[in-house]
């Protein structure tokens, strides 16, 4: 395969075909052009840092679509990340938060930055269900005060 000399990403199309023929070289020989991965690698995240692509995301909606664009279905990556299919199945509905080995994980299952995932999200569990813009993680705090008398 022919690889184009790299240069520093300037435009939005030229970070999407980097991060095509990244995919690309990595499922297809990833020993023979490791050093194009790994440059291409270091301008995909040059850009990302510039241009924040992913940090006003919410970190779940990050993972969801990657498991959409790689087309890994919920129980293949509970696999692929050596963790059990319900813990999985709360962290994709928000009812726990992300553990810091998991976050390694994803990040290097998916060759992304940490920050991607170690980012606070809101969480759904019977506490906060009922409130809104309850920025919670785990909490035990008593949630009564804040629940309206009619929910």
């Amino acid at each position: 395969m022919e690889i184009e000399k790299l240069l520093v990403i300037k435009t939005d199309e030229q970070y999407f075909n980097y991060c095509d023929l990244l995919e690309k070289l990595a499922t297809e020989d990833e020993e023979k052009y490791l050093l194009e991965i790994e440059t291409l690698e270091i301008l995909i995240e040059d850009w990302d840092k510039k241009h924040s692509t992913v940090e006003d995301l919410d970190p779940i909606d990050i993972l969801k679509g990657l498991m959409k664009s790689h087309k890994i279905k919920q129980v293949e990556l509970a696999n692929m990340l050596n963790i059990s299919e319900s813990y999985m199945s709360n962290i994709l509905a928000k009812r726990k938060g992300i553990s810091k080995n998991v976050i390694y994980k994803l990040s290097k299952q998916f060759k992304m930055s940490q920050d991607a995932f170690n980012r606070p999200f809101q969480l759904v569990n019977e506490l906060n269900k009922s409130v809104s813009n309850a920025n919670l993680m785990n909490t035990t705090k008593d949630m009564s005060k804040y629940i309206s008398e009619t929910v």
